[in-house]
C-alpha cells in the first residue's frame, strides 16, 4: 500500500509539475512573439510567469525528494559507525516529514488568509490563494512522503551521489 502512495504521488507531482512549467514557457514564448511583433510585451506575462514558477518549484520539491536528489546538508554523512546508519536515514526522515508538516501548516495560515481577504493580483487582477494552495500541498505531500520513508527505508530512493561514490566506472569513464 505504501508503495502503491508513493508511486501515485510521483505521477501526480510529476505531471502537475511538468504541466506548470508547461504554461511558465507558453507564457514566456507568448511575450517574446508579442514583443516581436508589436514592440511591446503582455502586460500580464511576469505575474503569470511567476505564479507557474512557484507551482514548479513547490512540486519540484517533491519531485526532486522522489528521485533522493534533493538538497540536504552532506556534511555529517559517514560519520556514525555503519551499523547506525539505517537508524540515522530513518531519523532524518522523520525530521524531514515533522519540518515539512510544520511548513504545510504555515503555508495552510498563510492561504487561509489569502482566502478569508480575497487578495488579488494588482496586475491580473486573478484571486491568488488557489495559487498559494501550490504550498500547503506540496509541504503536505512530502510530508508524507518522508514519513513513508521513515517507516519504510526500503521504499526511499537511493541517493544519486551515494550511489555515483559506490558504483565502479563504466569501460567509457575509465577510458
Amino acid at each position: 500500500m505504501a508503495g502503491r502512495i508513493i508511486r501515485a504521488l510521483d505521477r501526480v507531482e510529476a505531471a502537475l509539475a511538468t504541466l506548470a512549467f508547461g504554461a511558465l514557457a507558453a507564457v514566456i514564448f507568448a511575450d517574446v512573439l508579442a514583443r516581436e511583433f508589436t514592440g511591446t510585451g503582455l502586460q500580464w506575462a511576469r505575474q503569470a510567469g511567476v505564479y507557474a514558477n512557484i507551482v514548479v518549484v513547490m512540486l519540484g520539491i517533491g519531485v526532486a525528494s522522489s528521485r533522493g536528489a534533493h538538497l540536504r546538508p552532506r556534511f555529517a554523512d559517514g560519520c556514525v559507525p555503519p551499523r547506525w546508519e539505517a537508524v540515522v536515514e530513518a531519523m532524518r526522515e522523520a525530521v524531514m516529514a515533522g519540518f515539512c508538516l510544520i511548513f504545510a501548516g504555515l503555508a495552510v495560515k498563510v492561504t487561509l488568509d489569502a482566502w478569508l481577504l480575497q487578495e488579488r493580483s494588482t496586475l491580473i487582477g486573478i484571486v491568488v490563494w488557489p495559487l498559494m494552495a501550490a504550498m500547503p500541498l506540496a509541504f503536505a505531500l512530502a510530508a508524507l512522503r518522508h514519513g513513508i520513508y521513515a517507516l519504510r527505508p526500503g521504499l526511499r530512493p537511493v541517493d544519486p551521489l551515494s550511489r555515483a561514490a559506490t558504483e565502479e566506472p563504466s569501460a567509457v569513464e575509465q577510458a
